[in-house]
């Protein structure tokens, strides 16, 4: 039986191998040090309280701070501020779903190298307004849709579509841990980007390819957008207003929530693919994600009653999908949205409402009797929200521990003290807006958290920074720029 080598050596020997190139630490390890990865390691949990403090130490170097690094390189190896320090990304997604992994990973502490066309960028730069204001008066390509799957990472510009630019992606790829794209299947192959020729150069690197409908199968060499895929996937169609009502029929949910979970696909498989490598011998793999079995396998509990009885589930409107009655329900000033997802709550809010002896009629009863009569106790419940403002209703719901909440726009989501105080919206300093307002990053880590948030990049801002860790000095960099290569 194969013997997993020890943990300590093998995550050393990563890092060493990822640290060779840029990576966001501002240290580079000495020429001696490889040969150390092949001594055993001390555990990081039976660290003592003097190796914990190279977490400041290397904290402070990254900002720019503190000494510079010496014979403690073991434990900074080890110590990171981030869940994802040292891993090295090379990005070659645009527009939404692998943008947002990536930023997802680079929100993690990944190197996160973002490959952009020279003169255009990212598709998504093109995508319309807004467009922040540039100081001079001057167009230019940073508006939201961009701005918001974007944030800390570097922009370099490379046209694939040349020799001397897909020689520039498989130096990058040589010393990246994944390489992530969402091309149509078959496109990079022929510039030799595919993953059978970046393995060659990097057995262990993370393939990682995003598209509409995967890698294989009749649809593969089709693209695929968020709309397309909510319509075909399903999702439409049990989406909109009930039969019956005005304005029936299949509906778009708002955001792009395909690209959107398709993006934590991403992320998931990466980090699973990256935990395999680690666990086996630096084995590298090919991650195949598309938005077609995203937004199946995002139907979940809908698409379960399918393939249990066979039937279609109808559309519900605002009904919710489990608890009776849920919906939205009018009040005098507004609109609610109310959920009662047992039998306990349902009594207390008949209580609120001032119809206690509803939870008492036979139809009623049990929440299996009130999905089967969802439509009476619906119509009751919508008669009785009629008589009272949403404040007043809210605050008797909230005392009685029933599930409610009001239906904000989006400058009342930022104003909600709850919102305020998880402080879901962050400043970053933009070249453009020294000020400008981000979303932050939806996880919270007790002993990483997440405070390093960086605009997102102007078009090839980090171009000759990142070309130079491969040997690339001005003057080149100078001479594929006039050939329109960066």
């Amino acid at each position: 039986m194969r013997q997993r080598p020890r943990r300590s050596s093998r995550r050393f020997r990563n890092f060493a191998r990822r640290q060779s190139a840029t990576s966001r630490s501002r240290f580079q390890l000495p020429d001696a040090a490889p040969h150390i990865g092949r001594r055993r390691m001390v555990s990081c949990r039976q660290r003592s309280a003097r190796d914990s403090k190279m977490v400041y130490r290397q904290a402070e170097r990254r900002a720019g701070r503190g000494p510079a690094p010496h014979n403690h390189i073991l434990e900074d190896a080890f110590m990171s501020a981030l869940p994802l320090s040292g891993i090295k990304i090379l990005d070659l997604t645009r527009v939404l779903a692998g943008p947002l992994s990536a930023q997802m990973l680079a929100d993690l502490g990944a190197d996160v190298i973002k490959i952009e066309r020279p003169g255009g960028g990212d598709d998504a730069r093109a995508f319309g307004p807004p467009y922040l204001t540039d100081p001079e008066g001057k167009q230019n390509n940073n508006n939201s849709f961009y701005l918001c799957a974007n944030r800390n990472k570097k922009s370099v510009t490379v046209n694939i579509a040349k020799p001397e630019g897909q020689q520039i992606i498989r130096e990058l790829a040589k010393t990246a841990d994944v390489m992530m794209e969402n091309y149509k299947v078959g496109d990079l192959k022929r510039y030799g980007l595919d993953y059978e020729t970046i393995k060659a150069l990097n057995p262990g690197i993370i393939y990682c390819s995003v598209t509409g409908f995967g890698q294989t199968g009749p649809y593969a060499p089709r693209a695929g957008y968020d709309a397309i895929l909510q319509a075909m996937g399903g999702l439409m169609s049990v989406t909109g207003h009930i039969d019956g009502e005005p304005g029936e029929g299949p509906m778009k949910v708002g955001p792009s929530i395909v690209d959107y979970m398709t993006g934590m696909n991403t992320s998931i498989g990466i980090l699973s693919a990256l935990y395999h490598r680690d666990a086996n011998n630096g084995e590298g793999q090919h991650i195949d994600v598309c938005l077609f079995d995203t937004v199946i396998a995002s139907l979940s509990h809908w698409l379960q009653i399918y393939l249990v009885n066979g039937k279609m589930p109808p559309r519900r409107g605002t009904w919710g999908n489990g608890g009776m009655p849920a919906g939205v329900f009018r009040c005098t000033d507004g609109e609610l949205m109310l959920v009662v997802g047992n039998d306990g709550q349902f009594q207390r809010t008949c209580a609120v409402l001032g119809e206690p002896e509803l939870a008492n009629d036979k139809r009623f009863i049990k929440n299996n009797d009130r999905v089967v009569h969802g439509k009476e106790i619906m119509a009751i419940f919508a008669g009785l929200f009629l008589k009272k403002p949403v404040a007043y209703w809210l605050e008797k719901l909230e005392e009685a521990g029933v599930p409610s909440g009001p239906i904000n726009n989006f400058e009342q989501v930022f104003s909600d003290p709850h919102v305020q105080s998880r402080g879901m919206r962050v400043k970053v300093d933009h070249p453009f807006e020294p000020n400008l307002s981000l979303i932050r990053n939806a996880l919270s880590f007790s002993g990483t958290p997440i405070t390093d948030y960086r605009a997102p990049p102007l078009l090839g801002a980090n171009t000759r920074d990142v070309l130079a860790t491969i040997g690339y000095d001005d003057a080149k960099v100078e001479a594929l720029k006039a050939q329109g290569i960066v």
